[in-house]
């Protein structure tokens, strides 16, 4: 038996004592037979490390891959691969040049309990409802925000000084999810999120079943999984505006930004009256930015409906086709209103193909997007699963997103998801054409494996500038990975799904876990108007499972950021701060993606 490796290598009387290597690693740990990979930080000669279990007992001893220099993080990087290991255990670390790793676990079913616990963010995030004690404990417990929300549209000047001109109706629109740190409601944003959530419940319709969560709806014999996305869904389905209902809205390609302005700020196009039957509000939210801390029972702002858009109401398209799928024989009724919804949000969007949302109000995130061919593309998708109807396989296959190379989905770049659908669901196309699609899923998970091979911690993403929730686009990644191994079943792909999560829960040159209550050193505060107990210890931090948006280096817009701005390689662009919503707001489509991930990892 080998002798116990010491915490540190023995010095000569009066030696100066080395510099502790930073060794950054998944801070969970690893499933037994998963790839398992450390990163350390310096040297250009290959470091000897050794893993010990938590007796200090050596288990394997080996020499890293040097990398070298990393612009991603902007350090001198080796690869450390103890993949052989699958002895389960607990407190294992790393031990290179005396210094030691933060300690971690072997075992099986490593992801369930952050699985559930990046689910439940959605029920911490549920306006109009209290959030119960018995389900959530006393720290987070709180009164329902919102609890009777009926809501007028803006009329009146904008902060540019266009004049709205309001509408002669209210919309009851309680429910729903709070989107980010604030008290917004969106459907463009929750039309991913939600997609996302039912995309896994149907990948593993049995993974979460009815009393496996901590829900209100526990016990009525449904998924807890699509209870919760219920929750959402029927929230959009009251974004949906009543036939007959016109409108005057900017119609039209959107103007260049004027002199001076940002180029996303661009002007309107003209007003025109539009038959809006059928179209979905943009948003819900405050007339004014609430200030930090605010927790929604104590909003004192007035909730305004925003103008219909054309991307919120195909998003209610594609959601509401999806519903109506994955509802049948679970509540048919429910079912048959998607679709409906659907239809009618198909045919408004059709007639009204260009109302554009504008960055013209305060109090709440513009979600501006002056492309929506990837939304009508996703949600003809959306609606040829379910209906088989050839007008939407016509709108498929005409679309240039049918053959377009994909990339992860954002909540401006939808036309993913639609592919993901009809690659993975049976439908109407022929056989060539899913097919196909099945290929180009491939196809991005291998342009994203060729990505490992450009940055020193060895993930599946980009080496160059990192955008705002860099970590949600890496797991969206990490979900076409995912795919790529249910298609293909080949071990390259896990291993890429392991490297995205490796990085976000501390596998990254900050040595961050990015996702509250998991490793050592965890997020604790977030940008949140009532997850702020650095602002008010009356009020707690983040429950577990949360997951920040991660470094920002292109768009370091908040007062903390811009003191950083030029000064940190592109993954070092973050800090625990509320105040810095640039970098670390969590929002719910990208804890979704968290979910699917995790859900994956631990199924799979």
């Amino acid at each position: 038996m080998r002798a116990p490796i010491l915490a540190a290598t023995a010095l000569t009387l009066g030696a100066a004592m080395p510099p502790p290597l930073p060794i950054h690693l998944n801070q969970i740990g690893f499933e037994p037979g998963d790839a398992k990979t450390a990163i350390v930080e310096g040297g250009s000669a290959p470091l000897e490390w050794v893993l010990v279990h938590a007796n200090g007992r050596e288990v394997k001893r080996g020499r890293a891959k040097v990398y070298g220099p990393d612009a991603a993080s902007g350090a001198e990087v080796q690869r450390i691969d103890f993949s052989e290991v699958r002895t389960p255990g607990e407190g294992y670390r790393l031990v290179v040049a005396g210094s030691r790793s933060d300690p971690f676990a072997i075992r099986e079913g490593v992801y369930a309990p952050l699985a559930r616990d990046a689910l439940a963010f959605f029920y911490h995030q549920r306006a109009g409802v209290p959030i119960e004690a018995r389900l959530v404990g006393a720290a987070w417990a709180r009164p329902a925000g919102h609890p009777r929300e009926v809501a007028k549209c803006f009329a009146g000047r904008d902060e540019r000084g266009i004049e709205w001109p309001g509408c002669g109706y209210a919309l009851d629109v309680t429910g729903g999810w709070y989107d980010a740190g604030d008290h917004g409601k969106y459907v463009v944003n929750g039309g991913i999120a939600l997609w996302t959530l039912l995309n896994a419940y149907a990948r593993r319709p049995l993974a979460f079943a009815d009393g496996s969560l901590k829900l209100p709806e526990a016990g009525n014999r449904v998924s807890d999984l699509l209870d919760e996305a219920r929750f959402e869904m029927a929230f959009l389905l009251k974004m949906q505006i009543a036939d007959g209902v016109r409108a005057r809205v900017p119609a039209g390609p959107p103007r260049p930004a004027k002199a001076g302005k940002p180029a996303w700020e661009t002007e309107p196009s003209d007003f025109a009256e539009i038959d809006a039957g059928g179209m979905a509000h943009q948003k819900v939210a405050d007339r004014n930015w609430t200030k930090l801390p605010t927790p929604p029972q104590d909003d004192p702002e007035e909730r305004l409906l925003y103008p219909p858009t054309t991307a919120a109401t195909l998003n209610l398209a594609a959601t509401a086709a999806q519903c109506a799928r994955l509802w049948r024989g679970a509540d048919d009724a429910f079912a048959a209103r998607c679709l409906v919804a659907a239809e009618r949000a198909w045919q408004a969007a059709k007639r009204n193909p260009q109302v554009y949302a504008t960055n013209s109000f305060t109090g709440s995130g513009g979600y501006a997007d002056g492309d929506v061919s990837d939304e009508f593309y996703w949600a003809a998708a959306e609606l040829l699963a379910t209906t088989g109807a050839a007008e939407f396989r016509d709108a498929v296959t005409g679309s240039p997103h049918f053959r377009a190379e994909l990339r992860e989905p954002g909540w401006p770049s939808t036309a993913t998801l639609g592919s993901i659908t009809l690659a993975t669901t049976r439908n109407a196309l022929p056989k060539t054409e899913i097919d196909r699609l099945r290929e180009a899923i491939v196809a991005a998970a291998d342009r994203f494996l060729a990505d490992e091979k450009g940055n020193g911690y060895g993930i599946p993403y980009v080496a160059s500038g990192y955008p705002w929730g860099s970590n949600s686009s890496l797991l969206n990644r990490a979900m076409l990975l995912g795919l790529a191994y249910d298609l293909t079943g080949a071990a390259k792909y896990r291993a890429a799904v392991v490297a995205a999560m490796d990085y976000v829960l501390g596998r990254n040159p900050l040595g961050q876990s990015y996702v509250s209550g998991y490793g050592t050193r965890p997020l604790r505060n977030p940008h949140h108007r009532f997850w702020a107990h650095s602002l008010d210890p009356r009020l707690p931090g983040p429950p577990p499972g949360v997951l920040s948006g991660g470094p920002n280096s292109t768009s370091m817009s908040d007062d903390v950021a811009k003191t950083m701005r030029g000064k940190c390689a592109p993954q070092r662009c973050w800090v625990d701060d509320v105040h810095a919503y640039s970098m670390n707001e969590v929002a719910i489509n990208w804890n979704a993606p968290l979910f699917w991930v995790a859900a994956w990892l631990d199924g799979d």
